[in-house]
Order: C-alpha cells, then structure tokens, then sequence
C-alpha cells in the first residue's frame, strides 16, 4: 500500500508555563507535499530510506510489534520525504505513516490518538497528529495526561496560501536537543493570555470569516508572542539568522512567521500572488547573499491517504509470510 502524507507549518505553543494545569497547547495547518511510502509485508524488514528516516521506521515498526505483536518482517520504501529539522513535521508524520501501515496490514483498528502515544508522538503538541489525521487548520488544548485533544479542527480557505523560505542554515534543534528545554515550565503567562485572547476573538473569527488581512495580522502577533516564550533559547522572538527574510515577508505578506525551531519561515498570500511574490524574494535573497528554497505551501484540508495499489496480492503475500 501506499501512505500519502501532509506535511504541517506549526504556529507555535501556547502556554509553557501551564499556569492553568495544562501545558502548551499548539496550533498550525496542514500542507500538501509530505511523505509518501511504500509498506509491504516482507520475510524481514527492508527499509529504502535516507538519513535520520531509517532509523524513525525501524523504531516505528519495533514499537508496533512490541505494542501489537505485529513482527517486524515488513518492506518500508521512502518514495518522498519532508526533509529533517526544518520545521516542517517531518519525524511526527514519518512515524504515524509507518504505524498506520502495519495496522492496516494488520487489520488492526487503532484512532490516531493512541497510535501516537504508543509511538511517542504528541508529548509537546497535537499540531502534527492531527495535521496527520484531519488536516486542515487544527488547534489542540494542551498536555495534561496523554496527547492533548483536538479543540478546533477547520478547513483552511483554498484561496489561501504560504510563501515558504526554507533557508540553508543551521537546521532547528531535534528531539533529544530541545528535550531539556520543554521538560521544564518556560515562557510568559503574560505571553499566554494575549496569544489564547488573539485565538479566540482574532484568528478564529477571521478564519471562519475567510478575512486573510485580519488573519495575517493575528498570526503574526501570535507568532511574535510566541517568540517571547522561546527568546532565551534562541536569542530572541526568531532566530536571528533568519531576521532579514522575515523582514522581507512581514512587509510584503498578510503575516509572517517562522514555524517550530525553524529555519522554515513563511508568509501568508493569495495563492494567485505566488508567482509575483516568489520571483521578487528570489531576487531579494540573492541581493543579500542568501540561499534558499523558495516554495508554495498549498492548504491541504484532508488527512493522510492510504492507497492500496492491489488489495489481493498483499493479501497473498501475507498469507505467505504468516
């Protein structure tokens, strides 16, 4: 079968502190463009994949067996990935796409939200589970005991979309580097109060309004107050390795912000304002001696799909290998 993923922009965490008991609670939207596998059962586990991807799988499918008595004898082809620690949710959706596949595979039926658990998702933020499960625009309601719930789970406007700016610098800090950082209470309650009054009579009303400038202009407040809670940890409200593209988008987009520990940056836009957009930051960043990849991030308002390419003949290969 085939497992087609989102990738998701994270628009940051809400309350570190836990001043009200529970902590963080996350927001962000789905993008097309994630992962794409290959899962097949196997005699023994095969994995066709780059880097750090290997080693999320092979963990992926111990977890599996361990929790389910799902063997490990599966064929794991990477066909598409998200590239690693730039913000874009890769290691969350790696890891569902895997699980989901052997469940299938395996006909076990499992929600998203426990498949996370079991797979060590959802710790910090719900943002990629359920960018994973529904996409959308989805805002989760912090960590108590578990992975936190789905709150708001909303389509994201069609006509709505990212100028992405994915530059060649130092990648954002991985698991076990922001570990130390997250398992302490941080941040601002100051901070956390005007982002949860910005969400709740700001972006939401704009994002069911369909009203991109009121949108825009909240994101980027939220994005900035954010910033706030992470300040000590990256030298201020973004890191400052990126400061001169987000001066850039800040200007000339609907709102900006950098999504997770970056260095991804992105600007809200018209999806038909792209191509004008695109060519005027390319210029920009070459004015200024930088380098980066310049992307579309289209909206994408449906969860992973499952493909399967011949439901008979995985149904014999199983036979075989059981």
């Amino acid at each position: 079968m085939l497992i087609r993923t989102p990738k998701r922009l994270h628009f940051g965490l809400i309350d570190p502190t836990a001043s009200l008991g529970r902590r963080f609670g996350s927001l962000g939207v789905a993008l097309e463009g994630g992962y794409e596998l290959k899962i097949l059962p196997s005699e023994k586990l095969k994995v066709e994949a780059k880097g750090e991807d290997r080693e999320t799988i092979k963990r992926t499918v111990e977890r599996m067996n361990s929790a389910f008595g799902t063997g490990t004898g599966y064929s794991i082809e990477v066909r598409k990935a998200i590239p690693r620690h730039i913000g874009l949710g890769s290691t969350t959706q790696l890891s569902l796409a895997v699980g989901t596949g052997i469940a299938r595979l395996n006909e076990i039926s499992v929600p998203t939200e426990k498949l996370a658990q079991i797979l060590g998702r959802g710790k910090d933020s719900g943002t990629g589970i359920y960018a994973f499960a529904y996409g959308g625009f989805v805002l989760d309601g912090g960590v108590a005991n578990g992975v936190p719930p789905l709150i708001i789970r909303e389509d994201f406007p069609g006509e709505w979309a990212f100028l992405l700016v994915i530059p060649e610098l130092k990648p954002g800090l991985d698991e076990d580097e922001e570990k130390p950082v997250m398992e302490e209470a941080f941040g601002s309650v100051e901070a956390a109060r005007e982002i949860s009054h910005r969400i709740l009579l700001g972006l939401l009303p704009a994002l069911k309004e369909r009203n991109i400038r009121e949108f825009g202009k909240h994101l980027s407040a939220i994005q900035r107050l954010v910033g706030r809670h992470f300040s000590e940890f990256q030298g201020g409200e973004f890191r400052e390795d990126v400061k001169l593209i987000l001066d850039w988008l800040k200007e000339k987009t609907y709102g900006a912000g950098q999504s997770s520990w970056g260095p991804t940056v992105y600007g809200l836009i018209l999806k038909s304002e792209y191509q004008t957009l695109s060519a005027e930051i390319t210029d920009y960043l070459k004015e200024h001696g930088l380098k980066a990849k310049v992307e579309l991030g289209k909206p994408r308002n449906r969860g992973a799909e499952i493909v399967v390419e011949n439901a008979f003949i995985e149904r014999l290969i199983r036979s075989v290998v059981q």
